[in-house]
């Protein structure tokens, strides 16, 4: 049985609601920027850094639209009420016939993270199939880390989650997951290995309640992508630039500072060729 975080009395924080922009991309003259619940942290000191950023480089309005689902940034995406958006691997394998790279960040040196799965500090616990009658926290349905590959991983091994698990349901952010797995809301959780990594730097009191389990192999750090009927658009490729340019101003510096990452950086398709072969074996599932 699924039930929804709602009904679970977790609080999504305001990365769920906060939406500074809306309407048609280029109908207004700013550039209008995604974030989804990948984005690590709503802080709006990063959000406010970003967009000082963006503005200075691009020399025009940044509108930052923030939605709870990664479902919803990626419809407005797609419909071209975003300029670009910074998404999850899992949306831009599915949509890749729509979608192009823009940017890909560079975490530890490369443009890869891996999926964990998590339990209690103090649980004895070695791997996915000790997890059986667990209550799991999962991410967001269309997240890789959060979602896919945990799915895959029980598709192998011929279980759908609504099977393996008890119950199992959905917190709509990464630290969420981390919060309830830590709280005893859920005994296990999917989780993005780079915002587990990032809050054991920031909030170790938090990490310190939980344990990994289990690493995925390396996968395509989610990347910012656009339209592909929009590349090559003046705002867009300014947009492309003011990224790969962050780390040439102090306000981008200390942008990825704050989210722990080196750079934003020219990415390839191929990186994401593992998240497209963890969805083409759901193809064989029951």
């Amino acid at each position: 049985m699924r039930s929804e975080i709602g009904r679970r009395g977790i609080i999504t924080g305001g990365m769920a609601a906060l939406a500074l922009g809306a309407g048609r991309a280029s109908a207004r003259g700013a550039v209008t920027f995604g974030l989804t619940p990948v984005f690590l942290t709503s802080d709006r000191e990063i959000l406010a850094l970003l967009r000082g950023h963006l503005e200075a480089a691009l020399d025009r309005p940044v509108r930052l639209v923030l939605r709870r689902t990664y479902q919803e940034i990626t419809t407005m995406l797609l419909a071209g009420q975003l300029d670009a958006a910074w998404i999850c691997g899992y949306p831009f394998v599915r949509h890749r016939a729509e979608l192009a790279l823009l940017a890909v960040p560079v975490w530890r040196g490369r443009q890869l993270y891996r999926s964990y799965l998590i339990v209690s500090a103090g649980r004895a616990a070695a791997g996915l199939a000790d997890l059986a009658g667990d209550i799991h926290a999962f991410s967001d349905p269309d997240s890789n880390s959060g979602f896919l590959v945990t799915r895959s991983e029980l598709a192998a091994m011929q279980v759908s989650p609504d099977a393996f698990f008890e119950r199992h349901f959905f917190t709509y952010g990464h630290r969420n997951v981390v919060r309830a797995v830590a709280s005893g809301l859920a005994q296990s959780g999917s989780v993005d290995g780079y915002v587990w990594e990032a809050l054991a730097a920031t909030e170790p009191a938090l990490t310190a309640g939980t344990r990994v389990i289990w690493r995925s192999e390396w996968l395509g750090f989610p990347p910012v992508a656009c339209a592909r009927e929009a590349v090559g658009a003046p705002g867009v490729e300014r947009l492309r630039r003011a990224l790969y340019a962050m780390q040439g101003s102090e306000t981008g510096r200390r942008v990825l500072r704050l989210l722990q990452l080196d750079a934003f950086a020219p990415g390839e398709p191929a990186l994401f060729d593992g998240i497209a072969a963890r969805l083409g074996s759901l193809a064989q599932e029951g």
